[in-house]
């Protein structure tokens, strides 16, 4: 069956063998994880104890990946100086021998490959005497989401010389697992440029936030900033600059960067719109480039859905020998199972503005049988690679231009959806195919309206930032901390044991998320004044 992806918008919806206590989907504990847990458990009365100077954590051998996050979480245990706004009500035991000395890592299967659905659930317990913790996991990828765990529930306490003194809570166990598999977040680089840096320390947010697709827009209208091997003439002539693209090394080291994260990397080349920057290297592939994309300033005649017009003829030779090329380096570059193909925004009027094409359809043609051609020649490519194509809805669903379904298989497909709501899920979970939802972020119901059969059929959902007015200077604060109320809501869902809205709760817990990330070097934004933290509830527009 063929999946919906759906594009989120990137706005926050807030309205600002011992005896445990239970937790409920809507408790609250004196330190608390971002995403909530599944189930955690909290021995009472609520106790805290040092971590060892000598504190390490003992991983298995044979998954590199896991490796090397067990020695990345092991030094941030111990250089990351987070203090709680308010402190947490805990009673620390101190008595010799209750420091936590060791967190052991126990995988049944480490050969398991980062991939959609794999297994990231987890188990963590932290004896109450200390000592000792362990993580418990069937893949290396849902043991990364235990260290990231494990992380959150170390801080900083003390006064005068014990101020740096190091706690982490103790009896706690988590069992932990996310709901939907697919809790992406999309970055346009076609119309910014970021450099290496900004998109590893994105990735890296992502994994603490336990997100695990990174969907990477490549490419739009306005650049084409990525070297191909086959086709180097695309960034030559269609990257803003030398000193604005990305090289194969750079294409490794973020994938590489990102398998360290247990985060999949998702390419986008966005066609056969979008394309006006491959006119540069190709202009007999490309209609209506160079034209201003709103002539006489009537929408109506557009060329363009925004500036920078130009589209692929699909009538046009060159463009399947260009796009042959692009698949099969992009596939080569990227190992993941997804190619996102994009197909969005077909504007009727640059096709009509080319001499060929208007030809074509003064002979009986239309323009989505011109579509369909493109995407009949591309779709057994991708496919050809071991990849499923992903589109964005409009193939299907766009009014003026559209494919049949039999173009697009849906054993083969999956569909973004970024319009209309819960109303397009609707319609393309009553076709059959699997879904991802989008939008108001946290208070938002991904699986909004469907049936209990058509509800199964969703798979997650993405955060995207666009990037028209957004740069390397912004990017943190534009994504961050929204994108991380979405990865609750996709991890652990947002209501409490009662089936409420659960935001209320969540804010005090954002704001403390957000701080631990700004410690961690993210450039997070605020979402309340410190004053509301100190007063919990004082600042909601509920109780």
């Amino acid at each position: 069956m063929a999946t919906l992806l759906l594009r989120l918008l990137l706005l926050l919806g807030w309205p600002a063998a011992m005896l445990l206590t239970r937790a409920t989907a809507d408790a609250s504990f004196p330190i608390n994880v971002w995403p909530k847990p599944v189930s955690m458990s909290w021995a009472e009365p609520y106790t805290a104890v040092p971590v060892s100077p000598s504190f390490h954590i003992v991983a298995p051998s044979g998954n590199p990946y896991l490796a090397s996050a067990a020695e990345r979480y092991a030094k941030l245990l111990v250089t990351e100086l987070y203090r709680p706004v308010v402190g947490p009500a805990v009673t620390i035991n101190i008595n010799a021998g209750t420091a936590l000395a060791k967190l052991t890592v126990a995988v049944s299967d480490l050969a398991a490959p980062l991939q959609h659905g794999v297994d990231e659930s987890y188990t963590l317990e932290i004896l109450p005497a200390g000592g000792a913790a362990t993580v418990t996991a069937v893949t290396a990828w849902g043991a990364m989401r235990g260290l990231e765990t494990f992380s959150q529930l170390a801080w900083r306490a003390g006064h005068g010389r014990a101020r740096d003194l190091l706690l982490v809570a103790s009896g706690v166990r988590v069992e932990d697992r996310p709901l939907y598999p697919h809790r992406g977040l999309m970055l346009d680089t076609g119309r910014t440029y970021f450099p290496v840096s900004d998109i590893l320390r994105t990735i890296d947010v992502m994994a603490a936030n336990k997100m695990n697709v990174f969907h990477w827009h490549i490419t739009d209208s306005q650049s084409f900033p990525i070297e191909l091997p086959s086709e180097p003439q695309l960034a030559e002539k269609g990257a803003y600059g030398e000193d604005m693209r990305y090289t194969v090394k750079d294409v490794k080291r973020i994938v590489e960067f990102a398998m360290s994260r247990g985060v999949r990397v998702v390419p986008e080349i966005d066609s056969p719109g979008h394309t006006a920057s491959w006119a540069g290297a190709y202009p007999e592939a490309v209609s209506c480039a160079g034209q201003f994309w709103l002539p006489g300033g009537d929408w109506d005649d557009r060329l363009a859905a925004e500036p920078g017009a130009g589209q692929l003829n699909p009538l046009a030779p060159k463009t399947y020998e260009v796009i042959t090329n692009v698949v099969n380096d992009l596939t080569s570059l990227f190992p993941d199972g997804f190619y996102h193909a994009g197909a969005d925004e077909i504007t009727p009027g640059c096709w009509h503005a080319d001499p060929t094409i208007q030809a074509d359809l003064d002979s009986g043609a239309t323009l989505s049988q011109l579509l369909e051609r493109y995407v009949s020649a591309v779709h057994p490519l991708v496919v050809s690679r071991n990849r499923t194509a992903v589109y964005w809805e409009d193939v299907l669903l766009d009014a003026a231009v559209n494919v049949s379904a039999s173009a697009i298989p849906p054993a083969t497909t999956i569909l973004q959806t970024w319009n209309n709501g819960p109303n397009n899920t609707k319609l393309i979970v009553q076709a059959g195919y699997r879904a991802i939802t989008w939008q108001r972020v946290y208070d938002y119901d991904i699986a909004y309206g469907l049936t209990a059969d058509e509800a199964r059929l969703v798979i997650g959902g993405e955060v995207a930032m666009w990037t028209e007015q957004v740069d390397a200077t912004v990017l943190d604060g534009r994504v961050w901390p929204r994108a991380s109320a979405m990865a609750e809501a996709l991890w652990s869902g947002n209501r409490d044991a009662a089936g409420r809205k659960r935001y209320a709760e969540a804010t005090d817990r954002l704001t403390d998320w957000r701080n631990r990330m700004v410690g961690r070097g993210v450039r997070a934004e605020p979402i309340q004044p410190l004053w509301c933290r100190t007063r919990p509830g004082m600042c909601n527009a509920v109780q």
